[in-house]
Protein backbone atom coordinates (compact mmCIF):
# COMPACT_ATOMS: atom_id res chain seq x y z
CA UNK A 1 0.00 0.00 0.00
CA UNK A 2 1.62 3.32 -0.90
CA UNK A 3 0.59 6.84 -1.97
CA UNK A 4 1.82 10.18 -2.34
CA UNK A 5 1.02 13.19 0.53
CA UNK A 6 -0.17 16.13 -0.99
CA UNK A 7 -1.30 19.41 -0.54
CA UNK A 8 -5.46 18.69 -2.01
CA UNK A 9 -6.48 17.02 1.53
CA UNK A 10 -5.58 16.99 5.09
CA UNK A 11 -2.84 13.86 5.51
CA UNK A 12 -5.52 12.20 7.91
CA UNK A 13 -8.05 11.49 5.26
CA UNK A 14 -5.53 10.85 2.39
CA UNK A 15 -4.51 7.67 4.76
CA UNK A 16 -7.94 7.08 5.09
CA UNK A 17 -8.54 7.22 1.45
CA UNK A 18 -5.68 5.08 0.67
CA UNK A 19 -6.87 2.43 2.86
CA UNK A 20 -10.23 2.35 1.38
CA UNK A 21 -8.48 2.19 -1.52
CA UNK A 22 -6.41 -0.95 -0.90
CA UNK A 23 -9.78 -2.57 0.06
CA UNK A 24 -11.71 -1.76 -3.00
CA UNK A 25 -8.68 -3.32 -4.50
CA UNK A 26 -8.00 -6.41 -2.97
CA UNK A 27 -5.05 -5.20 -1.87
CA UNK A 28 -5.89 -5.48 1.84
CA UNK A 29 -8.29 -8.41 2.16
CA UNK A 30 -11.23 -8.83 4.79
CA UNK A 31 -9.71 -9.94 8.36
CA UNK A 32 -6.04 -8.53 7.44
CA UNK A 33 -4.31 -6.35 9.80
CA UNK A 34 -3.93 -2.73 8.64
CA UNK A 35 -0.77 -0.87 8.74
CA UNK A 36 -0.50 0.53 12.30
CA UNK A 37 -0.23 3.98 13.45
CA UNK A 38 3.19 4.39 14.10
CA UNK A 39 3.80 2.38 10.88
CA UNK A 40 2.45 5.15 8.49
CA UNK A 41 4.37 7.63 10.96
CA UNK A 42 7.30 6.30 10.25
CA UNK A 43 7.08 5.50 6.64
CA UNK A 44 5.82 8.88 5.49
CA UNK A 45 7.60 10.76 8.43
CA UNK A 46 3.89 12.25 9.84
CA UNK A 47 3.20 12.45 13.25
CA UNK A 48 1.42 9.28 14.89
CA UNK A 49 -1.51 11.15 15.55
CA UNK A 50 -2.51 12.36 12.24
CA UNK A 51 -2.23 8.69 10.80
CA UNK A 52 -4.37 7.70 14.14
CA UNK A 53 -6.77 10.49 12.90
CA UNK A 54 -7.13 8.94 9.41
CA UNK A 55 -7.53 5.12 10.89
CA UNK A 56 -10.21 6.12 13.39
CA UNK A 57 -12.24 8.16 10.58
CA UNK A 58 -12.33 4.13 9.15
CA UNK A 59 -13.23 2.35 12.92
CA UNK A 60 -15.90 5.08 13.48
CA UNK A 61 -17.51 3.73 9.81
CA UNK A 62 -17.02 0.20 11.03
CA UNK A 63 -14.60 -0.30 8.08
CA UNK A 64 -11.79 -1.31 10.28
CA UNK A 65 -11.47 -2.84 14.08
CA UNK A 66 -8.92 -2.79 16.94
CA UNK A 67 -7.84 -6.01 18.34
CA UNK A 68 -6.16 -5.09 21.76
CA UNK A 69 -2.95 -5.83 21.41
CA UNK A 70 -2.85 -7.12 18.13
CA UNK A 71 -3.53 -3.77 15.98
CA UNK A 72 -6.21 -3.20 13.09
CA UNK A 73 -7.84 -5.20 10.67
CA UNK A 74 -10.22 -5.34 7.85
CA UNK A 75 -13.87 -5.74 9.14
CA UNK A 76 -16.49 -7.82 7.54
CA UNK A 77 -18.07 -5.94 4.81
CA UNK A 78 -15.65 -3.11 4.51
CA UNK A 79 -15.43 -3.25 0.96
CA UNK A 80 -19.38 -2.99 0.53
CA UNK A 81 -19.77 -0.06 3.06
CA UNK A 82 -16.84 1.68 1.22
CA UNK A 83 -18.36 1.26 -2.31
CA UNK A 84 -21.74 2.67 -0.96
CA UNK A 85 -20.13 5.88 0.67
CA UNK A 86 -17.67 6.41 -2.66
CA UNK A 87 -20.82 5.50 -5.17
CA UNK A 88 -23.09 8.26 -3.11
CA UNK A 89 -19.94 10.89 -3.14
CA UNK A 90 -19.20 10.05 -7.10
CA UNK A 91 -22.77 11.04 -7.57
CA UNK A 92 -23.19 14.29 -4.91
CA UNK A 93 -19.54 15.20 -6.88
CA UNK A 94 -19.87 14.43 -10.47
CA UNK A 95 -23.25 13.66 -11.25
CA UNK A 96 -25.38 16.38 -9.88
CA UNK A 97 -22.91 19.23 -11.21
CA UNK A 98 -23.22 17.27 -14.57
CA UNK A 99 -26.86 17.47 -14.96
CA UNK A 100 -26.69 20.93 -13.82
CA UNK A 101 -24.46 21.51 -16.61
CA UNK A 102 -26.34 19.89 -18.88
CA UNK A 103 -29.75 21.67 -17.95
CA UNK A 104 -27.97 24.88 -18.49
CA UNK A 105 -26.89 23.81 -22.12
CA UNK A 106 -29.93 22.77 -23.29
CA UNK A 107 -29.01 19.19 -22.97
CA UNK A 108 -31.36 15.91 -22.92
CA UNK A 109 -30.27 12.68 -20.94
CA UNK A 110 -30.39 11.16 -24.08
CA UNK A 111 -27.81 13.72 -25.13
CA UNK A 112 -25.99 13.22 -22.32
CA UNK A 113 -25.94 9.59 -22.57
CA UNK A 114 -24.58 9.80 -25.74
CA UNK A 115 -21.76 11.62 -24.31
CA UNK A 116 -20.87 8.95 -21.76
CA UNK A 117 -21.06 6.40 -24.58
CA UNK A 118 -18.72 8.00 -26.51
CA UNK A 119 -16.06 9.12 -23.96
CA UNK A 120 -16.04 5.34 -23.17
CA UNK A 121 -14.56 4.20 -26.16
Amino acid sequence: MTFHLNEDKPIFQQIADTIESSILEGTLAVGERVPSTNEFAKFYAINPATAAKGINLLVDEDIIYKKRGIGMFVAEGAPTIISAKRKSRFFHDYILPLKQEAVKLGLTDEDLIHLLKGAMK
